[in-house]
């Protein structure tokens, strides 16, 4: 009667003594072939045999992954490898293509590359014996990082349909909008940025030494070169930077998507944050935003002192989405902070607008001359050489949350086009609103012209003792050097604030039911069908989750030409159909890229891909 009770003891004392899962350097080569350098930090005593959810952790332009398992949380922003690994998530780390130890030639968050870069950390994920797996070769995964990698979490969740939620910090929407604003080259970021990214060698007299081992896309080179030279980017690097990040993209996504975006953030302004979260809440994606004094710029208001908001925010993101678990609360969908340091929270964005909207008009002549024009290099500052128009103060207390409006009626004199410059200025703190300056375009030819622009969006408290004007600028550092000389004789300027009422906040989960995601696995084509000299390629589809309205299948060759589409409809799921593929040519020796766009039933976007090799 001992011998088991013996036996128990010693099974016990053998579990008790046996190793947490251990912490693990890992190269995996990537679709073309670069190594992607990482590490993969298991959750905090997870013993042998245990699994939990996975969380993949992305650096910022330039940098290389955290060495540190226990790393802690920045002020505002970035959440630690620690705080995620103690709540029970394992952490995956990586190098981006052409940063770090990583190989490959950078190509700033492209689909093509640093996208499908992600999948394959995916598929590694998958294989390891501490992760939670959906089904065989999809993970329950999830994905944090600031900036760079805010912007791959959005390309990511857009082509793979496997991430389960994301938690963007600090990323953009266009690199058109975000970098080449209305036409205007923001050389301020463009310095630090090429400075930071290209080798040493190349950037003497901008950042030495430079962290870059890699390579950058010359097309990279090409654009700075253009901006810093004339200010105006070619057609050929504009289609560049917008094939770059997230885009269009953000209309695929459909998993759990948690923006936080900084105020004074003057790279990625708060805009990109409201272009993504507007294309997600209309598509009926469960979205939060959240507004913190912090990200590409100097905080110089109160940051506010809740230092671990966005911390607690985001570990309930993914409690509620990555472990599954429903009574968690995610809180209310929109939260920010002013300038004063106070947090607020509010149902969704935008808010209602008050009754009565502060505005102010104005007009006068403004001296347009060569010259940097004043501010920092990432922050716009107060400019004496500005027409002025007075902001009244509000009767009572109000909130300005969102877009102001300017409306302006001129008559250029000098040469050409160029750009005047907008900004909100607190008159008693001598301080820009949110550091913010807005590109204005502008025709100087003795004609008169009337234009109308949103300004950069801030978040403000008013009181009745507030005093702010709204500045016309010739020139501020954040952008180009002013190259023009004349002046602009304004006949008339309006600028509207956006003044909001603030409804009670409800939690953004609450009565969200949770929906199975759709997936869709494709079958490479047999060897009757993928033999040199096919004319017609048959792909089977199978489809598990959520059924599907509609799926397109797509070949294209190694240069990327399309080949052949077909479409279906109505695919069920749990059940596989064959989609036949028609070719414009046939079969030879190479690489094929097989794959397929869908339209799931809840309205929610996706795409898979394969790689077809014919010997």
């Amino acid at each position: 009667m001992r011998v088991p009770a013996v036996l128990s003891l010693a099974l016990a004392t053998l579990a008790a003594a046996a190793p947490a899962a251990h912490a693990r350097d890992f190269v995996v080569k990537s679709f073309d072939g670069p190594p992607i350098v990482g590490a993969f930090y298991p959750a905090a005593g997870l013993a042998p045999g245990q699994t939990a959810p996975t969380v993949l952790s992305g650096h910022g332009w330039a940098g290389s992954h955290s060495t540190n398992p226990d790393s802690g949380s920045a002020a505002a922003g970035t959440i630690g490898n620690g705080p995620l690994r103690r709540a029970g998530y394992n952490v995956l780390v990586w190098d981006a293509r052409g940063f770090g130890a990583s190989g490959g030639t950078v190509e700033v968050d492209g689909p093509d590359a640093e996208g499908r870069d992600v999948s394959a950390l995916i598929d590694y994920v998958a294989q390891q014996p501490e992760s939670l797996n959906d089904a065989p070769g999809d993970p329950r995964v999830g994905m944090v990082g600031s900036s760079y990698g805010g912007g791959i979490q959005l390309v990511s969740a857009g082509i793979d349909n496997r991430l389960d939620a994301i938690v963007p910090d600090i990323s953009w929407h266009s690199l058109l909008t975000s970098l080449d604003k209305d036409g205007a080259f923001k050389s301020g970021w463009g310095d630090i940025l090429y400075g930071a990214g290209v080798p040493t060698s190349l950037a003497q007299g901008l950042v030495a030494p430079s962290p870059q081992t890699g390579t950058l896309d010359s097309r990279i080179s090409q654009a700075y070169l253009e901006g810093t030279a004339t200010g105006t980017l070619s057609d050929a690097s504009l289609a560049y930077f917008a094939a770059r990040g997230p885009g269009d993209l953000v209309d695929r996504i459909s998993i759990p998507t948690f923006l936080t975006q900084g105020t004074p953030d003057t790279l990625f302004t708060l805009q990109e944050a409201i272009t993504n979260y507007g294309i997600l809440r209309r598509n009926g994606v469960q979205v939060k935003m959240l507004w913190h004094c912090g990200g590409h710029g100097v905080c110089l208001t109160n940051p506010g002192t809740e230092k671990t908001r966005i911390e607690k925010d985001v570990l309930a993101w993914f409690g509620r989405y990555l472990k599954a678990d429903p009574t968690v609360s995610t809180g209310p969908r929109f939260e920010w902070v002013d300038q004063t340091g106070t947090w607020h929270t509010a149902p969704d964005y935008p808010l209602p607008p008050a009754k009565v909207l502060p505005t102010a008009t104005g007009h006068g002549t403004l001296a347009i001359a060569p010259g940097p024009g004043t501010g920092g290099t990432i922050y716009a500052s107060p400019s004496p050489a500005a027409l002025s128009t007075a902001i009244p103060a509000p009767a009572a207390a109000t909130e300005v949350v969102g877009t102001p409006h300017l409306d302006l009626t001129y008559t250029g004199t000098g040469s050409g086009a160029t750009h005047v410059f907008a900004q909100l200025v607190d008159t008693q703190a001598n301080l820009v609103a949110g550091n913010q300056a807005t590109p204005i375009p502008v025709t100087l030819d003795g004609r008169p012209h009337t234009i109308s622009r949103d300004l950069e969006a801030v978040a403000l408290h008013l009181t009745p003792s507030s005093r702010y004007t709204l500045q016309l600028i010739p020139a501020t550092t954040l952008y180009r050097p002013q190259t023009a000389a004349g002046a602009l004789d304004v006949s008339a300027l309006k600028v509207t604030l956006p003044a909001v009422t603030v409804p009670p906040a409800t939690p953004a989960a609450a009565a969200v039911k949770r929906v199975r995601k759709a997936r869709v696995t494709l079958g490479l084509p047999g060897p009757s069908d993928s033999k040199r000299g096919a004319r017609r390629l048959r792909v089977r589809v199978r489809v598990s989750g959520q059924g599907l309205r509609t799926l397109t299948v797509r070949i294209h060759d190694a240069a990327g030409r399309r080949l052949g589409s077909a479409s279906a409809r109505a695919l069920t799921t749990a059940r596989s159909r064959l989609v036949t593929v028609t070719l414009t040519r046939r079969l030879t020796h190479g690489r094929y890229r097989v794959g397929a766009t869908y339209v799931a039933r809840s309205g929610a976007r996706g795409s898979v891909s394969r790689t077809l090799t014919l010997g």
